[in-house]
């Protein structure tokens, strides 16, 4: 099992930055691939961006691609995504996830998920 704790969320205005954090805990995460989803209220739940853990090998989805990133500390068993440029459309919980595929992206591939965290982007 891998627990998952996701913060740094919060009200920011369009422009600004936000680095989210999520800590992973129960096993080391080599092997495992490490995703960041975000879901606005009436829509499915999104792919922004995901990092195979042993390779370091990233992957964005299309509109986050530029103004996020994603990237891990392996001694810290700690997963982040640094967003940048926050627009009103980015305002989504966002969930840390982890897959024990590698290379994966989409939601249904991921076996373990953080509690969310919110943000909020004011135009």
């Amino acid at each position: 099992q891998v627990q998952l704790v996701e913060s740094g969320g919060g009200l920011v205005q369009a422009g600004d930055s936000l680095r989210l954090s999520c800590v992973a805990s129960g096993r080391t995460l080599s092997g495992y691939s490490m995703g960041w989803f975000r879901q606005a209220p009436g829509k499915e739940r999104e792919s922004v961006a995901a990092i195979t853990w042993s390779s370091g090998r990233t992957y964005y989805a299309d509109s986050m691609r530029g103004r996020f990133t994603i990237s891990r500390d392996n001694a810290k068993n700690t997963v982040y995504l640094q967003m940048d440029s926050l627009k009103p459309e980015d305002t989504a919980v966002y969930y840390c996830a982890a897959s024990r595929l590698i290379g994966v992206t989409t939601p249904h591939h991921f076996n373990f998920w953080g509690q969310g965290t919110q943000v909020t982007v004011s135009s």
